[in-house]
């Protein structure tokens, strides 16, 4: 069986401290790559916060472009895995929540939301759906709430994928929280069934404000089964051995 590792962290959350997250991300790669893991996920709006007023998001974003940028990519690891990881992106002025693909230090590209709640009205939907590569591994990104939308998922399998990465990010009011604290795997194993594909999911965990993240942290098989899954509510590592050629396959938690 032909098998890459790839992983996914469930993390504190970051607001409006690069450093903080750039620090935690630093750490985190450093134990996936004495674990030979080859790709590793971050949640949604890992880098500044999943900050949706306008004012704010505005503050903290980041041109790709930018030298601020270039000195984000200066701080992450020149080995180890390929990262995917949520920001918030600037655009000749055009605001959209995005996850990077990022191998070595060297940025090789981006997806941007597709699909916004009307929360997020200061950001502007993405349009593309573009395919990356591991080795033998293919893989596209859908961000949270792409996930409710059928057609996202599809557009990564037409790609050439066997693999959805998806970036999350859940801190809700508790009432809210408890609601959907069952559905996010069934709504994703839903996209797994549908397409064939595998999901793997990265979520933010912890609580503020009157306000909870549990996850989850999972990867879920193509028939929609979870697979793997960190504790709830606890920050961990999720390693998972990917069958490149749709077998089972095993995971460890750290």
């Amino acid at each position: 069986m032909t098998s890459i590792r790839i992983a996914a962290a469930q993390t504190p959350e970051f607001r409006e401290n690069v450093g903080a997250a750039l620090d935690y991300a630093v750490r985190v790669a450093a134990l996936a790559e004495a674990d030979g893991v080859a790709l590793l996920v971050f949640p949604e709006g890992f880098l500044q916060g999943y900050l949706t007023d306008e004012r704010s998001a505005r503050r903290v974003s980041l041109d790709l472009a930018s030298a601020e940028f270039a000195a984000v990519l200066d701080r992450l690891p020149k080995s180890g895995p390929v990262l995917v990881m949520g920001l918030i992106e600037i655009d000749n002025g055009r605001l959209f929540n995005t996850a990077v693909v990022v191998e070595r230090g060297v940025l090789l590209g981006r997806y941007r939301k597709t699909h916004l709640l009307p929360g997020e009205r200061a950001f502007e939907a993405g349009k593309d759906s573009p395919l990356f590569a591991i080795g033998a591994l293919r893989f596209g990104i859908n961000i949270c709430y792409d996930t409710n939308f059928p057609e996202a998922a599809a557009k990564v399998a037409a790609s050439g994928a066997s693999l959805i990465l998806c970036l999350s990010n859940n801190m809700m009011p508790r009432e809210k929280a408890e609601i959907f604290k069952p559905l996010h795997n069934a709504v994703r194993g839903e996209r797994c069934r549908e397409t064939g594909l595998w999901l793997i999911s990265s979520d933010v965990t912890g609580e503020r404000d009157g306000r909870i993240a549990w996850g989850p942290t999972a990867v879920l098989n193509r028939q929609g089964e979870v697979v793997a899954q960190l504790p709830l509510q606890e920050p961990g590592l999720l390693v998972f051995d990917f069958p490149c050629d749709g077998q089972d396959a095993g995971a460890r938690l750290k």
